[in-house]
């Protein structure tokens, strides 16, 4: 298997990734042959359900080092898991704290949450990044008061790749006796998760970013010290009230073998991504002049390359790349032709912006795919630039 297809080379990793081949053979006998609801407690069927679920559930826990598998809630994404955090612990404390916490650069399903909340009468208190996309943690501290009941920062950027300083974020949430939620979906695989390390009270994941199906998350929900959330979806009360309707074992079970292997290979991944993000950054700086990084280099993911090539709009180089997947940023705001938000908050300007492009490697990703690639890119750059 390659992530190439037709001589197209996929480098477009923080938008989706393919179905991992184990992940698939894991699913394959709970879409026919063990069909049963996960939630049929009166026959073999649906126990034989219930037994894949909990097993998954107990994968996705051990993944993020999350001591009971009962603190998992599975979601149909990120998205939902990010809503459910945001808005459920806001409105379960609505009558005693009205004050929330989060970066200018999160998720724009976050800032979203967020812009929901504020109409509902909360106040949000949006931090500004650096200008290599780190933030100061001095900042969020000077944000938080007596009102704040959450923060919400996210493990790994979508569009740059940084990987923002959550341990200590963690443990300064917990010493003023805030919850703390992150956005982990772009982290799962790509650094390592401890929930109870990082003092992390909520934790949001994707199967589709981590080598698994589409249309399945998870919230990690802390029980010790325990937090409190309004449900988002009525229903018949399933995962312990916090999220109804019935699950999809199938994608639960390919959410949690896709856990499994993303953190077992994790190590190994990412000394490979590094060289072959290395082998990138060296091609295209060696052979293009006026080409920045956008975000810090080294608090960074691997596989992640976010530049922007001066005198050459993004949409051109698109238009003559057709065979190369890279993108301007997340998926999620593609269709919006805006600029994005993340490079605005970091302090580029439109052109900068409109100038830089997101490099994504991953798990199929070949040094011959980063030669071919980066040899279509410099001249499709140079051609512009003529």
């Amino acid at each position: 298997m390659t992530s190439g297809t037709n001589s197209r080379i996929y480098l477009d990793y923080q938008a989706t990734t393919p179905v991992d081949a184990k992940v698939l053979e894991a699913m394959q006998p709970y879409w026919a042959e063990k069909f049963g609801n996960p939630h049929s407690r009166l026959h073999g069927f649906g126990w034989e359900a219930e037994a894949a679920v909990e097993g998954a559930r107990q994968q996705v826990a051990a993944s993020i080092k999350a001591a009971k598998s009962e603190e998992i809630v599975f979601t149909s994404g990120a998205t939902e898991s990010n809503n459910l955090a945001i808005k459920g612990v806001a409105e379960y404390f609505k009558s005693e704290k009205n004050h929330i916490i989060t970066l200018a650069s999160e998720h724009s399903c976050v800032l979203a949450a967020c812009a929901y909340l504020e109409k509902q009468g909360f106040k949000v208190t949006y931090v500004p990044v650096q200008k290599n996309g780190l933030v100061a943690l001095e900042d969020i501290e000077s944000a938080l008061t007596d009102q704040t009941v959450l923060v919400s920062v996210m493990a790994v950027n979508n569009e740059t790749g940084v990987i923002l300083p959550i341990e200590k974020i963690g443990a300064l949430c917990r010493s003023r006796g805030v919850y703390f939620h992150t956005d982990a979906a772009q982290a799962l695989g790509r650094i390592s998760l401890d929930v109870e390390k990082m003092n992390i009270d909520l934790l949001s994941l994707s199967g589709h970013k981590i080598y698994g199906p589409k249309g399945i998350g998870a919230l990690y929900v802390r029980r010790k010290p325990r937090v409190r959330l309004t449900p988002q979806i009525s229903g018949g009360g399933q995962e312990g009230g916090m999220r109804s309707g019935t699950l999809p074992t199938p994608l639960c079970v390919g959410l949690g073998e896709a856990s499994a292997l993303a953190e077992s290979m994790r190590e190994q991944e990412e000394t490979r991504l590094l060289a072959l993000r290395q082998q990138m950054w060296e091609a295209l700086s060696q052979n293009l002049d006026s080409i920045h990084l956008n975000g810090d280099i080294n608090q960074r993911i691997a596989g992640n390359l976010n530049i922007r090539i001066e005198n050459v709009p993004n949409e051109m180089l698109f238009s003559k790349l057709k065979s190369v997947a890279i993108s301007s940023g997340s998926a999620c705001s593609s269709e919006s032709g805006s600029p994005s938000h993340v490079l605005k908050a970091l302090g580029l300007t439109d052109d900068q912006i409109r100038a830089s492009v997101r490099i994504c490697l991953g798990r199929l990703t070949t040094s011959a795919e980063i030669e071919k690639a980066a040899e279509k890119i410099i001249l499709a750059a140079k051609d512009i630039r003529k």
